[in-house]
């Protein structure tokens, strides 16, 4: 069998050095931010290129505290991917702002820039791109027409850990960068985990303060805020993986381009990367019209996919209420119908790597 991804494998090959990075937390008696968080939030921003990163409980929370942070709420509108996970929307409609769907570009699954103007409204308050499998969105034009207008720029970039665009890392692009540290992530910790990593200082610490009950100083509380931190433990695990992240997604690349090489006249629509991305490679998305063929025949012969995501945000029962058809968002409609990911990870076997494309 080859599993879609193997989290024990992680787990077991810096086994002595997460389990010591546990055994640390415990021994110091504080579980409650500290030391161990502020540790990670420095290397985690030194390491995105970021002048500060604040540690959040998951990644849907940096999403929504980035939103709070920049004053986005009831009244305001938000450009958002058609062809994204569903909390990408879930969190601005948790503040109580409209997504606006943009569909993607069609050979790199990420929102095409060339459709974000004709979105925008005088409600629009900020643009969300995601940094879809591990690749970067085309972020000059987005932040070009960002300025040019007037509006904030929030990345997605939960799927992104240590991707280049244009030679520098994805972490300070925007205003705001948001990330996750659930476990099957390139940087995944052993729970939830999240963190938003930014260049302005004011922003920084409004999302420390909104992170925190509101508060600076214990029971005195300036805003109304959440209880959304990162925990020392996981803090300190991120810390232990940091480390080898690079070795791990150079791995990542080693399959990808294996995958490239055998899969070339397969008759699958295989991943399109652009000269300026360097990606991370968080999932490896093939497409085909026969895709519960393909799924089916690689299920029989003991490997593991997944399909991301099966149901575009925009046909699910929870945004019913947009009224947007299911029709009104081709692209991501099609997406949704014949992607289909592969095994990938850092602890995959480049010889199971073969085993996979040769039951293609």
């Amino acid at each position: 069998m080859i599993p879609f991804l193997d989290l024990g494998a992680a787990y077991r090959e810096l086994k002595a050095e997460i389990d010591a990075a546990i055994h640390r937390v415990l021994d110091s008696g504080w579980y409650i931010l500290g030391p161990e968080v502020e540790a990670f939030e420095a290397e985690w921003a030194g390491f995105c290129g970021a002048d500060h990163a604040v540690g959040v409980a998951n990644g849907l929370d940096a999403l929504i505290l980035a939103l709070r942070a920049l004053d986005i709420g009831p009244g305001d509108e938000v450009i958002v991917p058609s062809n994204t996970y569903i909390a990408t929307w879930l969190a601005v409609t948790a503040v109580g702002a409209r997504p606006v769907p943009v569909e993607p570009d069609p050979a790199t699954h990420n929102i095409d820039p060339a459709r974000i103007a004709a979105a925008i409204t005088p409600a629009t308050k900020a643009l969300l791109p995601v940094h879809l499998y591990g690749q970067p969105a085309d972020l000059d034009p987005i932040l070009a027409l960002a300025r040019q207008r007037g509006i904030a720029v929030i990345e997605d970039a939960a799927q992104a850990h240590g991707a280049r665009y244009k030679g520098r890392r994805i972490g300070a692009h925007g205003d705001v960068v948001c990330w996750s540290f659930y476990p099957g992530k390139n940087l995944g910790a052993l729970g939830d985990g999240g963190a938003i990593t930014t260049n302005s200082a004011d922003l920084a610490d409004r999302i420390r303060v909104l992170r925190n009950y509101g508060s600076r100083l214990k029971y005195r509380n300036e805003v109304q805020g959440a209880n959304s931190r990162l925990d020392p433990i996981q803090a300190a695990v991120l810390r232990a993986k940091l480390p080898h992240l690079d070795a791990w997604t150079d791995r990542r690349r080693a399959i990808a381009a294996a995958y490239a090489e055998g899969l070339r006249d397969s008759g699958l629509i295989l991943p399109h990367v652009p000269d300026w991305a360097d990606p991370v490679w968080h999932l490896y998305v093939v497409r085909s019209p026969d895709r519960a063929g393909l799924q089916k025949r690689l299920a029989e012969a003991g490997v593991g996919t997944l399909i991301h995501y099966p149901i575009p945000p925009h046909m699910q029962a929870a945004y019913a209420g947009l009224g947007l058809a299911p029709d009104a968002l081709p692209l991501a409609r099609q997406l949704a119908e014949e992607v289909l990911s592969l095994p990938m990870g850092p602890q995959l076997a480049l010889a199971d790597a073969v085993r996979v494309m040769s039951n293609v």
